[in-house]
C-alpha cells in the first residue's frame, strides 16, 4: 500500500471509529481500493465510506497525477455521484471526515 493511501486510510479509520462511537445506531463501513481501480486502468487509489442504512457513499480518490489533492465524491452504493469536490490532501483530518459523514449520513 502506498504511503499516501496508508496515511489517509488511518485518518478515515479514526474518523470512522469516532463517528461510530457518536452514532452507534448508524452502521458505516470503510473500504480500501488499492488495486481495483488500477486493474480497471485508472491510475488512482480510493477509500470508501458506506452508510448502509442510508444507501450513501463517500469516495475519496487519490489520483497519481494529482499528488497534493484528493477528490471526494458523494453518492450511493450503485455508483451514482451527486457531487464531487477537490481538497488539499494535507488538510484532510479526522474532523473533516467526521463532518462529511455527519452531513451526508445523518437524516
Amino acid at each position: 500500500m502506498k504511503s499516501k493511501l496508508k496515511n489517509l486510510s488511518e485518518i478515515v479509520a479514526s474518523a470512522n471509529d469516532f463517528f461510530q462511537s457518536k452514532f452507534d445506531n448508524i452502521n458505516v463501513l470503510m473500504g480500501i481500493m488499492d488495486k481495483t481501480l488500477r486493474n480497471q486502468g485508472m491510475k488512482a487509489d480510493a477509500i470508501t465510506i458506506d452508510c448502509i442504512s442510508q444507501d450513501k457513499r463517500i469516495v475519496i480518490l487519490i489520483h497519481d497525477h494529482k499528488p497534493h489533492v484528493v477528490d471526494i465524491a458523494l453518492g450511493n452504493k450503485e455508483g451514482d455521484i451527486y457531487s464531487s469536490s477537490e481538497y488539499e490532501i494535507n488538510k484532510i483530518s479526522q474532523t473533516v471526515i467526521v463532518e462529511m459523514m455527519e452531513a451526508n449520513f445523518i437524516s
